[in-house]
């Protein structure tokens, strides 16, 4: 089953199994991210295991003086678990905002931030349902 938004689907989404299984991501190009063989050409936001659009309107005020859309705490981020895995784009050029470290920090969260592809790598080692993570699928 595929689910994205809460809502079934199968143009984009993914549930997680119920086995432990690890997830299977990719980043095969620039602006296009494979889950579970899934194609995603657009930033997303796995959420103990399930996926949904990365809305980043909240943070667009900001993109002038980052110079790109950073990831800020004004988006619908995935504060579960202990740590918050941020793909960072096929050159790591997503900027975050000092108030998401800070957000992090007060919650006890640790932040690893990394390439896309790299983040990619470290959900592999998590069973689906512990994967908290933003990805930026371009630049």
């Amino acid at each position: 089953m595929v689910v994205i938004d809460g809502r079934r689907g199968s143009e984009s989404g993914w549930e997680p199994s119920r086995d432990n299984t690890p997830v299977k991501a990719d980043l095969v190009a620039f602006g296009d991210l494979r889950i579970e063989g899934d194609r995603y050409e657009r930033d997303v936001v796995i959420d103990a295991g399930r996926i949904r659009k990365r809305k980043k309107g909240p943070s667009k005020p900001l993109r002038a003086e980052f110079g790109h859309t950073p990831l800020t705490s004004a988006e619908d981020i995935p504060w579960g678990g202990q740590r918050l895995i941020v793909g960072t784009g096929a050159n790591g050029s997503l900027p975050i905002s000092p108030d998401v470290y800070a957000e992090a920090e007060r919650r006890g969260i640790r932040i690893e931030a990394v390439p896309t592809r790299d983040a990619c790598r470290l959900l592999a080692d998590l069973d689906a349902a512990d994967v908290h993570a933003v990805l930026h699928v371009t630049c």
